[in-house]
């Protein structure tokens, strides 16, 4: 079940990986966030998922991640997440969100699209290759195209994903999928 989350994961790490110092303060996809912005959401984003799942409340303020080793700080979070999601009855657990009550089995899926989504804004900042796991963004734009409508959708910092983009003729999956949650690609 944590399979496309633990591969999202995988992906999305070896993207940190390559973020050099000098690229922190860079813009990204995201209009409201630079790269240290964006390194921060996704370690924090780990953080995150691992509350919801375990009933708990999320911490107060986040810690500037992108100030320090934020790859050893990501593989901290995102073994606490695929746990969290491993437990037993994660996957029937209710889960507290803001936009909704979803299953734990729904939740993977949005925790697996927002993390590797995030690792394509974070590949097209730092001028890295954004044709990411193409089996797994083939299989999370399936996801995402029977579970986003267009309630979710709104300005950027206003809503969690922007219009459907057209993607350019040949797109690969993660820039289509990236594409239909809003990004310009």
């Amino acid at each position: 079940m944590s399979e496309p989350l633990t591969s999202a994961v995988a992906s999305t790490r070896a993207v940190l990986a390559a973020v050099k110092p000098e690229q922190l303060a860079s813009s990204t996809p995201c209009a409201s966030w630079k790269v240290s912005d964006l390194v921060n959401h996704i370690v924090g984003g780990q953080h995150y998922f691992a509350a919801m799942v375990n009933g708990q409340a999320p911490g107060g303020e986040a810690p500037d991640f992108a100030s320090g080793d934020f790859v050893t700080a990501f593989d901290q979070a995102s073994t606490a997440s695929l746990a969290a999601f491993g437990g037993d009855g994660a996957m029937e657990r209710i889960v507290h969100l803001p936009f909704g009550d979803f299953p734990g089995s729904v939740f993977i899926g949005i925790a697996a699209i927002d993390t590797f989504t995030h690792g394509w804004d974070l590949a097209k900042a730092i001028g890295q290759s954004t044709d990411l796991a193409p089996g797994l963004a083939e299989g999370l734009l399936g996801g995402a195209r029977g579970a986003i409508d267009d309630s979710l959708r709104g300005p950027d910092g206003k809503a969690p994903f922007g219009p459907v983009q057209d993607p350019p003729a040949g797109a690969t999956n993660a820039d289509q999928l990236a594409a239909f949650l809003g990004r310009v690609v």
